[in-house]
């Protein structure tokens, strides 16, 4: 749609643009000296031109380039005064590090933390609940050693690892890690650092002790599932209430993890909960250092795992992470925090507005719309209704007598 006189805001793109503070980012590119020997695409301009790649589902520089270029006239309300080319976005995906744009998401997230966080009392409780997996992204060269067989011709697609940390209320990532995809992963667990009170919940495939004991010392809960190779020994048999075993709980033991023979060997104080699901039958083994949680409280825990894959799913269905602008490892970084930096103000915009459509429907009316002149809030409260009200006054403004009809 063109822009009317009567109208004098801004494109969708602008207003969602303006949750960046601009003198943030200059300040943290400054300190990352990101902008040195750049005469031209700065920090700032090549963030909005990576998110509209992101907003936009660009799978191609040539994409994003000639998109920009189709709104050269505009793109100065975006903060840009050029357009880009392909060359000068692809050099700067390969040279200008991804840890200025890490710095710009954590930034980003403690100043709107907050805000996104559930202040009521009855939400205290996820406020302390942290939940720690990783997913792969698989990529087309080997830029990073993928995991799997390799295929027919003898090769095999590279893949990087995202370790990922969020809080439960936040529901966005708090810490990020990456790794090629053949890593093991138990590495990245002793990274995670937590306040005391906290409870931390991952998947078995973190068979860290010495972070478990260190999660103890430290007044951190944890939950997880036990391995099929883990030794342990059972110490105590805990009674169970007759109400949690109509519930699922089948056995409550304390026990010992760890290989008894070896004198070397780490020792790890736990507690063993056997449930059943009632609706699939299956059967879970769960170990946590809290011996005060009800058994039942315990497979909830670990039930609530399950808000970080729906995140993973989220981002990869919204967000183009099967192509990437660029080949090297910098550039593939450099591309996922823009998508988390874009997850992460569509997160905020949906709950400043308090939209009620859903985050995928709100992720494409942003992407068809992003240079159309209308109010952010308005329309994602009733797209239809500001859509028809638009073209009412188009129409008005196109069949008004000119000053020199006759």
């Amino acid at each position: 749609m063109s822009k009317g006189s009567f109208f004098t805001g801004q494109p969708i793109f602008n207003q969602v643009l303006s949750f960046l503070p601009k003198q943030l980012i200059g300040r943290i590119a400054a300190e990352h000296k990101a902008d040195y020997y750049c005469k031209r695409f700065t920090t700032y301009e090549h963030l909005i031109t990576l998110l509209y790649a992101v907003f936009n589902q660009c799978n191609s520089l040539r994409e994003v380039s000639t998109g920009l270029l189709a709104w050269e006239q505009r793109i100065g309300h975006l903060g840009m005064k050029h357009h880009p080319r392909r060359s000068t976005i692809s050099d700067a995906n390969s040279r200008r590090s991804a840890e200025v744009f890490e710095t710009i998401y954590m930034k980003l997230l403690e100043r709107y933390g907050h805000f996104l966080s559930d202040s009521r009392p009855a939400a205290a409780a996820k406020k302390r609940l942290y939940i720690f997996d990783a997913t792969t992204i698989t990529l087309f060269k080997e830029t990073l050693q993928g995991a799997g067989l390799p295929d027919m011709n003898g090769k095999r697609k590279g893949g990087i690892k995202v370790h990922t940390l969020i809080r439960s209320d936040q529901d966005v990532p708090c810490m990020i890690r990456y790794s090629a995809a053949v890593s093991n992963d138990g590495q990245f667990l002793k990274q995670v650092r937590l306040a005391r009170g906290s409870v931390i919940v991952f998947d078995k495939g973190y068979p860290d002790y010495s972070s478990y004991l260190r999660f103890t010392n430290d007044g951190v809960t944890w939950v997880t599932r036990l391995r099929n190779r883990m030794v342990y020994e059972v110490v105590k048999n805990n009674a169970i209430d007759p109400l949690h075993k109509t519930q699922g709980i089948r056995s409550d033991r304390e026990i010992i993890l760890g290989h008894s023979h070896k004198k070397t060997a780490l020792k790890v104080r736990a507690r063993l909960v056997c449930y059943t699901d009632a609706h699939t039958g299956k059967t879970f083994e769960f170990i946590t250092n809290n011996m005060r949680l009800s058994p039942l409280s315990v497979a909830n825990y670990y039930k609530k795992r399950w808000q970080i894959e729906l995140l993973f799913k989220r981002i990869k269905q919204n967000f183009p992470l099967k192509y990437f602008l660029g080949d090297s490892e910098n550039a593939i970084k450099t591309q996922i925090w823009a998508v988390l930096i874009a997850d992460l103000l569509l997160k905020i915009i949906k709950k400043g507005t308090k939209c009620r459509m859903s985050y995928s429907n709100l992720a494409s009316m942003v992407r068809l719309h992003m240079m159309t002149y209308m109010h952010l809030t308005s329309f994602l409260l009733s797209p239809e209704k500001e859509l028809l009200k638009k073209c009412k006054l188009n129409q008005n403004v196109n069949s008004a007598p000119s000053l020199f009809s006759t």
